[in-house]
């Protein structure tokens, strides 16, 4: 059986061109999502992947109407593999039930696995560099200075360290560790 799968992202655009183009591929049932390609949920589409089983194609206009990346797709035709199903885009002419539409494919999975490899590479190169130049990479304190000095003096002074967390909108375990990170000077004493 083939299940043909059509996306549009706004109200205004009409999938009657990508229906039209699954009917005559001879797709039995379409499934048709109103929603942006960058969307991670898509109801419509987990319903195809869903009816799809041993021998069946999964056919869509488009590739940019499936995935939201190349590495997306990858993952998507893999779940297909998985199922037994097969896979086919009408206006890219890839089909993956004949020889050459699996070898399209495996290319653009090998372009897709380069070209995460380089972003790998230059995020690296990147964050080094930061590093290099002082700057604090990474997610900012949870809690400031004057405030886990606060709460050093709260809890000293007898409060609950789960009461004061509380109070600062954290954890008690994210208290303790910013309590332990944040080296406070000592005080200075007195003389008299």
């Amino acid at each position: 059986m083939k299940i043909g799968y059509a996306r549009i992202s706004t109200i205004d655009q009409n999938a009657n061109l990508q229906r039209d183009a699954l009917k005559a591929a001879g797709c039995e049932k379409i499934y048709v999502d109103q929603i942006s390609g960058t969307a991670s949920k898509r109801p419509k589409l987990d319903k195809a992947l869903a009816k799809l089983n041993k021998g069946d194609v999964f056919t869509v206009w488009r590739l940019d109407r499936l995935g939201r990346s190349l590495p997306h797709l990858i993952e998507v035709v893999s779940d297909l593999k998985g199922k037994g199903a097969e896979f086919q885009s009408l206006s890219e002419s890839i089909d993956t039930t004949t020889a050459g539409g699996r070898l399209v494919f495996h290319m653009m999975g090998a372009l897709a696995e380069f070209e995460r490899s380089l972003i790998v590479e230059r995020t690296q190169a990147g964050l080094q560099a930061a590093r290099k130049r002082g700057v604090r990479v990474g997610r900012p304190p949870a809690l400031t200075r004057a405030q886990v000095k606060h709460a050093k003096k709260l809890i000293e002074s007898g409060e609950a360290p789960t009461a004061v967390a509380k109070s600062l909108g954290v954890s008690r375990s994210t208290l303790y560790r910013a309590m332990n990170k944040t080296k406070l000077p000592e005080p200075i004493p007195v003389s008299c």
